[in-house]
Protein backbone atom coordinates (compact mmCIF):
# COMPACT_ATOMS: atom_id res chain seq x y z
CA UNK A 1 0.00 0.00 0.00
CA UNK A 2 1.16 3.54 -0.75
CA UNK A 3 2.64 5.24 2.34
CA UNK A 4 0.00 7.50 3.91
CA UNK A 5 1.36 10.66 5.53
CA UNK A 6 -0.77 13.08 7.55
CA UNK A 7 0.73 16.57 7.60
CA UNK A 8 -0.31 18.87 10.45
CA UNK A 9 1.09 22.27 9.54
CA UNK A 10 0.48 25.76 8.23
CA UNK A 11 -0.11 26.90 4.67
CA UNK A 12 2.48 28.96 2.76
CA UNK A 13 0.87 31.08 0.04
CA UNK A 14 4.22 31.32 -1.75
CA UNK A 15 4.39 27.55 -2.18
CA UNK A 16 7.93 27.21 -0.85
CA UNK A 17 7.35 25.85 2.64
CA UNK A 18 4.56 24.57 4.88
CA UNK A 19 1.75 22.39 3.60
CA UNK A 20 2.65 23.13 -0.01
CA UNK A 21 6.24 21.93 0.31
CA UNK A 22 5.11 18.98 2.42
CA UNK A 23 2.64 17.70 -0.16
CA UNK A 24 5.11 18.11 -3.02
CA UNK A 25 7.77 16.21 -1.09
CA UNK A 26 5.52 13.33 -0.08
CA UNK A 27 4.26 12.97 -3.65
CA UNK A 28 7.76 13.06 -5.17
CA UNK A 29 8.88 10.33 -2.76
CA UNK A 30 5.99 8.04 -3.61
CA UNK A 31 3.60 8.70 -0.74
CA UNK A 32 0.07 10.00 -0.37
CA UNK A 33 -0.07 13.26 1.58
CA UNK A 34 -3.07 14.39 3.60
CA UNK A 35 -3.44 17.58 5.60
CA UNK A 36 -4.73 19.16 8.77
CA UNK A 37 -4.03 22.85 8.18
CA UNK A 38 -3.29 24.73 11.41
CA UNK A 39 -2.78 28.25 10.08
CA UNK A 40 -3.02 30.30 6.91
CA UNK A 41 -0.13 32.59 6.15
CA UNK A 42 0.35 35.33 3.58
CA UNK A 43 3.99 35.01 2.62
CA UNK A 44 6.46 34.98 -0.23
CA UNK A 45 10.23 34.74 -0.55
CA UNK A 46 10.65 38.04 1.29
CA UNK A 47 8.71 37.25 4.43
CA UNK A 48 5.40 36.67 6.18
CA UNK A 49 2.89 39.54 6.08
CA UNK A 50 -0.09 37.93 7.83
CA UNK A 51 -0.92 34.83 9.88
CA UNK A 52 -4.40 33.56 10.70
CA UNK A 53 -4.62 30.45 12.91
CA UNK A 54 -7.25 27.84 12.12
CA UNK A 55 -9.49 26.99 15.06
CA UNK A 56 -8.47 23.99 17.14
CA UNK A 57 -11.85 22.36 16.48
CA UNK A 58 -11.27 22.59 12.72
CA UNK A 59 -7.76 21.14 13.00
CA UNK A 60 -9.14 18.18 14.96
CA UNK A 61 -11.97 17.73 12.46
CA UNK A 62 -9.45 17.46 9.62
CA UNK A 63 -7.45 14.85 11.52
CA UNK A 64 -10.56 12.82 12.33
CA UNK A 65 -11.74 12.91 8.71
CA UNK A 66 -8.44 11.50 7.48
CA UNK A 67 -7.89 8.91 10.19
CA UNK A 68 -11.44 7.54 10.11
CA UNK A 69 -11.44 6.83 6.38
CA UNK A 70 -8.06 6.79 4.61
CA UNK A 71 -5.80 5.83 7.50
CA UNK A 72 -2.35 7.07 8.47
CA UNK A 73 1.10 5.43 8.49
CA UNK A 74 3.09 8.47 9.66
CA UNK A 75 2.44 12.00 10.85
CA UNK A 76 4.50 15.12 10.20
CA UNK A 77 3.90 18.08 12.51
CA UNK A 78 5.13 21.52 11.49
CA UNK A 79 3.74 24.94 12.35
CA UNK A 80 1.13 24.19 15.02
CA UNK A 81 -0.67 27.53 15.22
CA UNK A 82 -1.35 27.86 18.95
CA UNK A 83 -0.67 26.28 22.34
CA UNK A 84 -4.29 25.11 22.51
CA UNK A 85 -3.96 23.30 19.20
CA UNK A 86 -0.62 21.79 20.25
CA UNK A 87 -2.18 20.23 23.35
CA UNK A 88 -5.28 19.06 21.47
CA UNK A 89 -3.26 17.47 18.67
CA UNK A 90 -1.02 15.73 21.21
CA UNK A 91 -4.08 14.35 23.00
CA UNK A 92 -5.39 12.83 19.76
CA UNK A 93 -2.04 11.45 18.60
CA UNK A 94 -1.40 9.87 22.00
CA UNK A 95 -4.19 7.41 21.18
CA UNK A 96 -2.75 6.47 17.76
CA UNK A 97 -0.32 3.72 18.69
CA UNK A 98 2.28 2.39 16.27
CA UNK A 99 2.31 5.45 14.01
CA UNK A 100 5.60 7.23 13.35
CA UNK A 101 5.56 10.93 14.22
CA UNK A 102 8.06 13.50 12.93
CA UNK A 103 7.90 16.82 14.79
CA UNK A 104 9.54 19.84 13.18
CA UNK A 105 9.40 22.51 15.95
CA UNK A 106 8.81 25.48 13.65
CA UNK A 107 9.39 28.79 15.42
CA UNK A 108 10.77 31.17 12.80
CA UNK A 109 10.43 31.22 9.00
CA UNK A 110 13.53 31.26 6.78
CA UNK A 111 12.87 34.98 6.25
CA UNK A 112 13.07 35.58 10.02
CA UNK A 113 9.34 35.97 10.68
CA UNK A 114 8.17 34.54 14.02
CA UNK A 115 5.67 31.67 13.64
CA UNK A 116 5.23 30.52 17.25
CA UNK A 117 4.70 32.54 20.43
CA UNK A 118 6.11 31.69 23.86
CA UNK A 119 3.02 29.75 24.99
CA UNK A 120 3.09 27.63 21.84
CA UNK A 121 6.79 26.87 22.24
CA UNK A 122 6.15 25.91 25.87
CA UNK A 123 3.56 23.38 24.64
CA UNK A 124 6.10 21.73 22.32
CA UNK A 125 7.18 19.39 25.10
CA UNK A 126 3.96 17.43 24.82
CA UNK A 127 4.52 16.93 21.10
CA UNK A 128 8.15 15.90 21.61
CA UNK A 129 7.00 13.32 24.15
CA UNK A 130 5.00 11.47 21.46
CA UNK A 131 7.37 12.04 18.54
CA UNK A 132 9.52 9.36 16.97
CA UNK A 133 11.98 12.09 16.04
CA UNK A 134 12.12 15.86 16.59
CA UNK A 135 14.05 17.94 14.03
CA UNK A 136 15.22 21.31 15.43
CA UNK A 137 17.74 23.53 13.73
CA UNK A 138 20.41 25.08 15.96
CA UNK A 139 18.43 28.19 17.03
CA UNK A 140 15.40 25.99 17.77
CA UNK A 141 17.55 23.60 19.79
CA UNK A 142 18.78 26.53 21.86
CA UNK A 143 15.19 27.64 22.47
CA UNK A 144 14.11 24.14 23.47
CA UNK A 145 17.05 23.69 25.87
CA UNK A 146 17.10 27.16 27.46
CA UNK A 147 20.31 27.93 25.63
CA UNK A 148 22.32 24.86 26.58
CA UNK A 149 22.08 23.16 23.19
CA UNK A 150 22.16 19.79 24.98
CA UNK A 151 20.38 17.53 22.49
CA UNK A 152 21.03 14.37 24.50
CA UNK A 153 19.37 15.82 27.60
CA UNK A 154 16.40 16.83 25.47
CA UNK A 155 16.18 13.34 23.95
CA UNK A 156 16.29 11.70 27.37
CA UNK A 157 13.76 14.11 28.89
CA UNK A 158 11.10 13.46 26.25
CA UNK A 159 12.05 10.00 25.03
CA UNK A 160 12.36 11.16 21.44
CA UNK A 161 15.26 10.98 19.00
CA UNK A 162 16.60 14.46 18.21
CA UNK A 163 17.87 15.27 14.74
CA UNK A 164 19.90 18.46 15.01
CA UNK A 165 20.10 20.27 11.69
CA UNK A 166 23.45 22.01 11.37
CA UNK A 167 22.76 24.42 8.55
CA UNK A 168 22.96 27.51 10.77
CA UNK A 169 26.55 26.75 11.80
CA UNK A 170 29.40 28.50 10.01
CA UNK A 171 31.67 26.69 7.58
CA UNK A 172 31.78 25.05 4.18
CA UNK A 173 30.26 21.81 5.45
CA UNK A 174 26.97 20.98 7.12
CA UNK A 175 26.90 18.38 9.88
CA UNK A 176 23.54 16.95 10.94
CA UNK A 177 23.31 14.77 14.06
CA UNK A 178 20.76 12.19 15.19
CA UNK A 179 20.83 11.64 18.94
CA UNK A 180 18.73 8.78 20.30
CA UNK A 181 17.33 8.77 23.83
CA UNK A 182 19.85 6.04 24.72
CA UNK A 183 22.73 8.29 23.68
CA UNK A 184 23.61 6.63 20.37
CA UNK A 185 24.61 9.30 17.86
CA UNK A 186 24.71 9.19 14.05
CA UNK A 187 26.24 11.94 11.93
CA UNK A 188 25.95 13.08 8.32
CA UNK A 189 28.35 15.54 6.69
CA UNK A 190 28.02 17.25 3.31
CA UNK A 191 29.44 20.23 1.48
CA UNK A 192 27.25 23.32 1.90
CA UNK A 193 25.21 24.27 -1.17
CA UNK A 194 25.62 28.01 -1.70
CA UNK A 195 22.15 29.34 -2.55
CA UNK A 196 19.66 31.83 -1.16
CA UNK A 197 16.79 29.70 -2.48
CA UNK A 198 16.44 27.59 0.64
CA UNK A 199 12.89 28.37 1.72
CA UNK A 200 11.21 25.27 3.12
CA UNK A 201 14.25 23.09 3.76
CA UNK A 202 13.07 22.11 7.25
CA UNK A 203 9.53 21.32 6.11
CA UNK A 204 10.83 19.29 3.19
CA UNK A 205 13.28 17.34 5.32
CA UNK A 206 10.69 16.44 7.95
CA UNK A 207 8.10 15.38 5.39
CA UNK A 208 10.67 13.30 3.54
CA UNK A 209 11.62 11.55 6.79
CA UNK A 210 7.94 10.91 7.56
CA UNK A 211 7.41 9.41 4.10
CA UNK A 212 10.33 7.06 4.63
CA UNK A 213 9.04 5.99 8.05
CA UNK A 214 5.56 5.49 6.59
CA UNK A 215 7.10 3.12 4.04
CA UNK A 216 8.74 1.08 6.81
CA UNK A 217 12.28 2.46 6.58
CA UNK A 218 14.47 2.59 9.68
CA UNK A 219 14.96 6.13 11.00
CA UNK A 220 18.63 6.54 9.96
CA UNK A 221 17.81 5.30 6.46
CA UNK A 222 14.80 7.61 6.21
CA UNK A 223 17.01 10.53 7.23
CA UNK A 224 19.72 9.61 4.71
CA UNK A 225 17.18 9.59 1.88
CA UNK A 226 15.50 12.78 3.13
CA UNK A 227 18.80 14.67 3.28
CA UNK A 228 19.66 13.58 -0.23
CA UNK A 229 16.27 14.76 -1.45
CA UNK A 230 16.67 18.19 0.17
CA UNK A 231 20.06 18.60 -1.47
CA UNK A 232 18.56 17.62 -4.81
CA UNK A 233 15.78 20.19 -4.32
CA UNK A 234 18.27 22.94 -3.39
CA UNK A 235 20.28 22.31 -6.54
CA UNK A 236 17.10 22.31 -8.65
CA UNK A 237 15.73 25.58 -7.22
CA UNK A 238 14.07 27.56 -10.05
CA UNK A 239 15.33 30.94 -8.81
CA UNK A 240 11.94 32.48 -8.06
CA UNK A 241 11.41 35.54 -5.88
CA UNK A 242 13.64 38.32 -4.63
CA UNK A 243 14.49 36.73 -1.27
CA UNK A 244 14.68 33.19 0.07
CA UNK A 245 13.03 31.50 -2.89
CA UNK A 246 11.45 28.03 -3.11
CA UNK A 247 13.39 24.91 -3.91
CA UNK A 248 12.84 22.66 -6.91
CA UNK A 249 10.62 19.69 -6.11
CA UNK A 250 11.45 16.94 -8.59
CA UNK A 251 11.02 13.16 -8.50
CA UNK A 252 13.68 11.41 -6.43
CA UNK A 253 16.75 10.51 -8.44
CA UNK A 254 17.27 6.77 -8.64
Amino acid sequence: MIPRVLIIAGSDSGGGAGIQADLKTVAMLGGHGMTAITAITAQNSLGVTAVEPVTTAMVLAQIDAVVSDIGVDAVKIGMIGSAQTAHAVAEVLETMRGIAIVFDPVMVATSGSVLADAKTIAAFGRLMAIATVTTPNLPELDALTAGSGDALALAKKFGTAIMVKGGHAAGDHIIDRLIAADGIETRWKDTRIDTRHSHGTGCTLASAIATGLAAGMALPDAITRARAYVRQALIAAPGLGGGHGPMGFLPEKG
